[in-house]
């Protein structure tokens, strides 16, 4: 099997207005293999039968304990499986010698180098969360395809396993954190393929821009911050990849304005 980490998009807040403007989401996205399990089972031991991970029936996640009776609720609008109950609590990310913690660290170690510790880091945030912080505080439109039973696991009708990391912005915002990275497995019902799977990880930065920022700059606050981000990205895809070629892409999502997409060229694809 395969997972996907994501690196998910940095956000931009203005103090001399209201509204959080949001630059780039998923700007680019690695696929990994893993394991859901540790210990390697010899052939004998399978005994020619399919193993699975056993499934706990409370997990802790993010210090909160969650029975499973919690999650796999008898309500009409509960969708979540077995199988995908048995993928809580695994924190394939924050396991070192993963390939997802390789990989997280690396990224770490960039915004530490280069912006001198000033993001806080949050990877172990409980998937559970509600409809308002998955969707409404991320300005997702009521009418949205990603708020249908079809593509995100309801516990109940307000309440969700997380389709984005992006569920914790507003949350820590509030608590005043101005720099920080969030990590975390989400889940989406996504149908398996190469592509594909219902369990991924993202990371996300996030960073708070002031006018003192951009006033001395002679541009605008959007314009500044875009800026930033780009020469952000294109240093963390060096840092991982090395002198790769690599464009930016214009693209549109209703909750954000302007927004753009890294591509990296790999063999004959971006």
């Amino acid at each position: 099997m395969a997972t996907a980490f994501s690196f998910a998009q940095t956000t931009l807040f203005s103090k001399t207005s209201p509204s959080l403007r949001t630059a780039c989401l998923r700007s680019f996205t690695f696929c990994l293999p893993f394991s859901s399990s540790s210990t390697a089972l010899s052939s004998d031991k399978l005994h020619n039968k399919k193993w699975r991970q056993p499934v706990a029936s409370v997990l802790e996640l993010g210090g909160v304990k969650i029975a499973k009776d919690d999650v796999l609720r008898d309500d009409p609008t509960n969708n979540v499986p077995d199988t995908i109950f048995a993928k809580l609590g695994l924190q394939l990310h924050r396991r070192d010698q993963h390939p997802l913690g390789i990989l997280k660290n690396a990224i770490y170690e960039y915004f530490d180098t280069n912006y001198s510790n000033q993001f806080d880091k949050f990877d172990n945030l409980c998937p559970i969360v509600s409809v308002k912080e998955n969707f409404d505080d991320v300005l997702v439109p009521a009418d949205h395809v990603s708020r249908s039973y079809n593509d995100t696991y309801y516990i109940d009708s307000q309440t969700v396993l997380r389709c984005h990391t992006s569920a914790h912005q507003a949350e820590i915002l509030r608590r005043g954190h101005t720099h920080f990275l969030v990590t975390g497995d989400v889940y989406r019902r996504d149908s398996i393929d190469s592509t594909h799977y219902p369990v991924f990880h993202q990371m996300e930065a996030v960073r708070v821009f002031s006018p003192q920022d951009w006033e001395a700059s002679g541009t605008d606050g959007t314009s500044y911050a875009a800026g930033d981000l780009k020469k952000c990205l294109e240093g963390l895809a060096r840092h991982l990849f090395g002198s790769v070629e690599m464009r930016w892409v214009d693209t549109y999502f209703p909750f954000t304005n302007p927004s753009f997409e890294l591509e990296i060229f790999f063999q004959v694809y971006y």
